[in-house]
């Protein structure tokens, strides 16, 4: 174990007392960990951040009143030096992916043992990222699951898919938004392509089924 001239400053954002105290405990137990000071939820971890300028944040996702995600976005873009640890309870995967574009450098679940922490907090002074199993694995899901259906349609176009599942044809539509049948063909048409389906039919069928209108 490499051990640094000057302890890494570790700095604990936890709206959990028990989790803050366990984890100061933690840091004791190492020669080059030291604690920098103590948040209870994130606005006053972004404050104190400034105050005492850690080199490491151990950071908790869930916080009642700004979320770790959002800390840590403000955090990273004051004190870009400043790395951060989401250290959570949560393994979904959106988290994750949050916590990591909001500019956490590693995503470690709050059950990880004293040494694997140690270590993750030693390679995010470093400048190198960490994560858990259960994150990488949830990560790689997230990474695979097919795109949600009709997200790229434009208001008009969710307007006529709307008319499209009331059962109306291409005059009715065009009748209900005062806009020519051309115009509603040239909509519908896209509204297919976007959607990968070849008949109105199905374009309706899968509006029902993917709850693309509301």
């Amino acid at each position: 174990m490499t051990i640094s001239s000057q302890p890494i400053r570790v700095m604990l954002a936890d709206d959990h007392t028990m989790v803050r105290k366990g984890l100061a405990t933690f840091l004791k137990v190492f020669d080059d960990l030291e604690l920098a000071g103590e948040a209870d939820g994130g606005q006053a971890a972004i404050k104190l951040c400034g105050e005492v300028l850690p080199d490491v944040v151990l950071m908790d996702m869930v916080m009642p009143d700004v979320d770790g995600a959002a800390a840590t976005r403000i955090i990273r873009q004051m004190y870009p030096q400043v790395q951060v640890i989401a250290l959570t309870s949560f393994k979904e995967g959106e988290l994750i992916k949050k916590a990591l574009e909001s500019g956490a450098i590693a995503y470690l679940l709050k059950d990880v043992s004293a040494d694997d922490l140690s270590r993750a907090i030693r390679a995010a002074y470093a400048g190198r990222s960490t994560l858990s199993p259960e994150a990488a694995q949830a990560l790689v899901q997230v990474a695979s699951q097919p795109p949600v259906p009709g997200l790229d349609l434009t208001e008009r176009e969710r307007e006529v898919l709307a008319l499209m599942v009331e059962g109306l044809n291409n005059t009715q539509i065009a009748g209900r938004l005062t806009v020519s049948p051309s115009t509603i063909k040239s909509h519908v048409s896209n509204v297919l392509s976007k959607l990968g389906v070849a008949s109105r039919t199905e374009a309706v069928t899968l509006a029902l089924r993917s709850r693309i209108i509301s």
